[in-house]
């Protein structure tokens, strides 16, 4: 590259750009293998005693650690603010980033290795100050090294993207395709010049640079001023024996003439924070985001193939692709391997290409091995073309004392972190399951997302649990700011519970929060939610706060009898709650609209599921779920209840038991009477047989009932029926199709032709009363299932309901 005594202050003459000596100017692109291939090749032709890096120069202590085993690349280097880390920044490298290269290189050949970019404490303060001064410019592309900071709208309109005008200069229309013509197919043939491609780019860049400035990127003039004292200072020590590897785009502002006067007026007065930097894992598919410093590579697992083959890359490529889709159940075979490679080297010489790129083995392998479906591509596309790579750090490298705990716990557990999603089946009955279920529920109360707890699969029990992993690199940061409430998982995670419990004003947070304490065990800090879940429930007389709250205590109370945890307090508070609820609901679901009788209606399904959970109360002269039958027994019969409340009401009680024969039948007549209007009438059947309930079977299995409603509807007179169908359509839209095809086929049939059926009368195949012989006869298997023993002896004649009744 060219020699920078000639554009350094002191005025030496200009010099052969293409000449060998240094300083050494290497434009690369970031996270380039054609750039990381030239640069390797610069480096071990010019041996340089120096090479100086764009990224933060505090993490200069850090570079030995690229030479440790157990670092694997992708990483990268994260700086957060030290009292406050979610003011963060990333320095990704991958495997075939220029930079990488040549730190390892350095490593390697004893050089001096420095890093040269404006530090991390400036650039995290400007980008702060930034945020609280002016408008987002909607964009978030850049890297920390390229300007993470967001700019102001009309700074941003005149940012350009470099490597997109030299491509549509060229005539691309696309700078992914001309950077794989120009650079990834272009290596140097043996005895060729290794700084040509550097030279040729910096021309471009330089060209760029007159006609555009500083692109937009005003936060760059600061930066190269910078590095150009670091360059400066590299040159004292070093001579000319320097090598620079930073952005292309930066080449220019380092091979201008400046003085060091003018540099440091433009550092004058930086914003500072402390600043506390790492190495951190990071993914192939974050590379591949457009914000932070994704960099927007469309390909990162493309890029690493292309860097890491050492020959014969499409061919290799394509046995990828094969192996992947036959691990997938596709038919792949070798022939297949041969025609795609085959197509992708002609499509390319139709068009012009050097060499296949990623458009034409895209191309090939959706037509050959996917036989033109881009299903299978898809998954080509997500496992391959970007992956899921996850990098790995070694133990020695800093981190705050959560970190390392929550590493310790990781391994113990071997919950190994990963980039791809998976999904984790726990038993908590099991002690390892039961600590791995505790750990991701107290990071979840941290608000770190390494877990999303989903439906359990293999059961409904309380005692198996479902969660899907998938470990970002974002959540490095997460981390590093749960840190400041304590230094373990369980410390963190108490104090952070006890300080949302001193803080919650809404009593259903606090009920939440007191089962995510119990799901976490979280005995420190149990105590304490209570206290507050105590004071607030006693000042607070909302009954729809108390109906929101009393569900999660009732699960708590659930999840503590698998758990083994003491929850005697928190049985307490919850009968308290579940005995207000029971005198305020009926005065609470009188006068309201519709939306209120919806959002009640909700709440009423809660309650009557929670109460099934609770504790009841012995020898009290009722109990707790016959109280609440009678509360659900009021609901029924006021008229002034909204009807859709009234319907649920009467399913529940009619799923419970607690309603007679012809009970449903008498309230459902009632409701679907003459005298009530007809959107009253639709609402109250939207209570009762609406939503998740079952409702359609009930329905399907009762023709007494399908009657009713088919009456009532064939009755609703039609300047009426517009406004309840859209009422009615909601409520049929929510039964699986095989019950409305059944219901369908029953109401084609005429049920309700022929008014309420007799008492004795029965669905078509079914005799006119239950056989009670044939119902004996599965009594003693069912004892056996039961483990209920061999029935008592009964010379008596069989009762009705007998059969129920050993059930029970």
């Amino acid at each position: 590259m060219s020699d920078l005594s000639s554009t350094a202050p002191d005025g030496a003459a200009p010099p052969d750009p293409a000449g060998p000596r240094g300083p050494w100017l290497l434009g690369v692109r970031h996270h380039g293998p054609g750039s990381a291939r030239a640069v390797r090749a610069a480096l071990d032709a010019a041996a340089p005693r120096a090479v100086l890096i764009e990224g933060p120069p505090e993490a200069d202590d850090l570079l030995a650690l690229a030479a440790d085993p157990d670092m694997r690349p992708p990483v990268a280097l994260l700086a957060h603010v030290v009292d406050d880390p979610r003011r963060a920044a990333f320095w990704p490298m991958a495997e075939f980033s220029p930079e990488w290269v040549a730190l390892r290189w350095a490593l390697d050949a004893g050089a001096e290795v420095r890093f040269i970019d404006l530090p991390a404490a400036h650039s995290l303060a400007m980008a702060e100050e930034r945020a609280a001064t002016e408008p987002p410019s909607g964009t978030d592309d850049e890297a920390p090294g390229e300007g993470t900071a967001e700019h102001g709208a009309a700074e941003s309109a005149l940012r350009i993207d470099p490597l997109g005008v030299l491509a549509e200069t060229a005539g691309y229309d696309d700078p992914e395709a001309w950077w794989e013509d120009v650079v990834e197919h272009r290596d140097g043939a043996p005895g060729s010049d290794p700084y040509g491609p550097f030279a040729v780019l910096g021309e471009a860049m330089t060209a760029l640079r007159e006609e555009y400035g500083d692109g937009g990127h005003a936060r760059d003039l600061v930066r190269e001023a910078y590095m150009r004292l670091q360059l400066r200072s590299a040159r004292r020590e070093f001579g000319d024996a320097v090598a620079v590897v930073c952005g292309a785009w930066h080449v220019p502002a380092l091979a201008a003439r400046t003085t060091v006067a003018a540099d440091r007026a433009l550092l004058k007065g930086l914003p500072k924070a402390k600043a506390e930097l790492t190495w951190v894992p990071w993914t192939h598919r974050r590379l591949a985001r457009h914000s932070g410093y994704g960099a927007g590579i469309d390909s990162p697992g493309w890029y690493g193939h292309l860097f890491t083959s050492p020959d014969r890359p499409v061919e290799r490529w394509m046995t990828k692709v094969a192996g992947l889709l036959r691990e997938e159940d596709w038919q792949v075979s070798s022939a297949h391997v041969i025609e795609a490679v085959r197509l992708a080297g002609t499509l390319a010489a139709m068009r012009g290409r050097p060499l296949p790129g990623l458009t034409e083995t895209t191309d090939a392998v959706r037509a050959v091995m996917c036989e033109g479906s881009d299903v299978p591509l898809a998954l080509v596309q997500d496992r391959l073309v970007v992956g899921d790579v996850l990098g790995e750090v070694p133990d020695a490298a800093p981190a705050v004392p959560l970190q390392r705990d929550l590493t310790r716990a990781q391994r113990s557990l071997r919950l190994k972190p990963e980039a791809l999603e998976r999904e984790l089946e726990l038993d908590l009955r099991k002690e390892t399951d039961a600590a791995r279920s505790r750990l991701l529920h107290r990071l979840s109360l941290l608000g770190i997302g390494w877990g999303e707890q989903s439906v359990s699969r293999g059961s409904t029990g309380t005692f198996r649990e479902s969660w899907r992993l998938r470990w970002e690199p974002e959540l490095a940061v997460r981390v590093a700011e749960a840190g400041v409430w304590g230094t373990t998982v369980l410390a963190a995670a108490t104090a952070r519970a006890e300080a949302e419990a001193a803080g919650a004003t809404v009593l259903g947070e606090i009920t939440a929060l007191a089962e995510r304490c119990l799901l976490a065990e979280l005995s420190d800090a149990l105590p304490v939610v209570m206290r507050a879940l105590a004071d607030r429930a006693a000042l607070d007389t909302d009954v729809a706060h108390l109906a929101e709250a009393l569900p999660a205590l009732a699960r708590t109370l659930r999840y503590g009898d698998v758990r083994g945890t003491g929850t005697a307090a928190l049985a307490e508070v919850a009968t308290g709650l579940a005995e207000r609820i029971c005198v305020g609901l009926p005065p609470a679901c009188t006068g309201l609209d519709a939306d209120g009788a919806t959002e009640m209606r909700r709440r009423i399904d809660d309650v009557h599921t929670a109460m099934a959970l609770l504790p009841q109360a012995d020898g009290g002269p009722t109990s707790l779920r016959d109280r609440w039958a009678s509360v659900l027994a009021k609901l029924a019969g006021r008229d002034s209840v909204p009807g859709e409340i009234r319907g649920r009401a009467v399913r529940l009680l009619l799923d419970e038991g607690r309603l007679g024969d012809g009970e449903a039948e008498r309230h459902m007549g009632l409701a679907l009477s003459a005298g009530t209007p007809p959107g009253e009438a639709a609402a109250w059947i939207e209570g009762f047989v609406g939503g998740a309930s079952g409702g359609g079977m009930l329905l399907v299995h009762d023709e007494r009932l399908l009657a009713l409603v088919d009456t009532w509807l064939t009755g609703v007179p039609a300047d009426a029926f517009t406004d309840v169908l859209p009422l009615l359509r909601r409520t049929f839209s929510a039964y699986e199709p095989g019950v409305r095809r059944t219901l369908g086929e029953l109401v084609r049939r005429g049920p309700g032709t022929t008014g309420p059926a007799p008492a004795d009368a029965t669905a078509p195949g079914f005799g006119p009363g239950l056989d009670h012989a044939r119902a004996d006869a599965v009594e003693p298997l069912l004892r056996l299932l039961l483990g209920l023993g061999a029935p008592a002896p009964d010379p008596g004649p069989r009762r009705p309901g007998h059969l129920a009744g050993a059930a029970k």
